[in-house]
């Protein structure tokens, strides 16, 4: 079992790297209605709300910003960079157990030797009218700092249809002693992480290396409400027959992105 407060040798020097995709499904209709969706997107999340998102990120691990940088992309899509340092403070219990991250009631962050980036993708199928909106972050950090207390945050920040997380930690710490530490936290599954709601959201499958410190967690949503999956007017005037076929579509979406690989319908 790691113990919650080491003692050591100068910095530590462990590298935490959380990194995960989510993805946002729907189905429109028309050419216009896709544009549309395209444009909603950039608009919820523009540069200026993921920098705020990130914000509360740091907020949330315990750091500081150093620096950031966000852009806007034309035709499409947005990044954000943040640099942060730790607070030079001892991290609470609560920092560093194995348990969910709070709730707060792409932009690049800089932290010293640490970052949290954001990068978004808004696509649409050329045939089906399916629209799939990625977004991909990665919290790295050093020292003792967790990155993994930012997940149940940010998750919620999203409309998440499928989740899929890694964490790893890499490098080692020495303590006064001069023996090497490879991992200075516990950790059993990144759903430990994730609050009641979400895990009872979701279907999910851990994939895990525990002696090379790699996690690995893909999440499905569970319920299925098709009116919940269309954009724009036109939607409305499907006929039955059709609400199925696009029903059949989206969640064959949903399923290869989950398994990662395209499969036959």
């Amino acid at each position: 079992m790691v113990k919650s407060k080491l003692k050591l040798h100068g910095f530590n020097n462990l590298t935490k790297t959380l990194s995960f995709n989510i993805y946002d499904i729907c189905y429109a209709e028309t050419p216009e209605d896709q544009q549309a969706y395209v444009q909603y997107i950039d608009q919820e999340y523009d540069a200026e709300r993921l920098t705020q998102i990130l914000t509360d990120v740091v907020d949330i691990i315990g750091a500081n910003i150093l620096n950031i940088a966000r852009q806007d992309y034309d035709p499409q899509g947005a990044s954000v960079t943040i640099l942060i340092s730790e607070q030079p403070v001892t991290p609470t219990d609560s920092q560093i157990e194995e348990s969910p991250g709070p709730l707060r009631d792409t932009i690049l962050a800089h932290l010293d030797k640490s970052h949290i980036t954001v990068h978004t993708y808004p696509e649409i199928h050329p045939v089906d009218g399916i629209a799939t909106f990625r977004v991909d972050i990665d919290v790295s950090t050093c020292g003792v700092i967790s990155p993994l207390k930012a997940l149940n945050y940010l998750i919620h920040q999203f409309d998440s249809d499928i989740v899929t997380v890694d964490y790893r930690v890499r490098g080692f710490t020495r303590d006064v002693e001069g023996r090497k530490h490879f991992i200075d936290h516990e950790i059993n599954s990144i759903q430990k992480y994730l609050s009641e709601d979400t895990r009872a959201a979701y279907q999910m499958t851990d994939v895990n290396v525990y002696q090379e410190n790699l996690f690995h967690t893909k999440m499905l949503l569970k319920e299925f409400e098709l009116e919940n999956y269309l954009f724009g007017d036109a939607t409305s005037n499907l006929s039955s027959e059709q609400r199925k076929q696009v029903e059949e579509r989206l969640r064959h979406e949903m399923l290869e992105i989950f398994y990662a690989r395209n499969m036959s319908h």
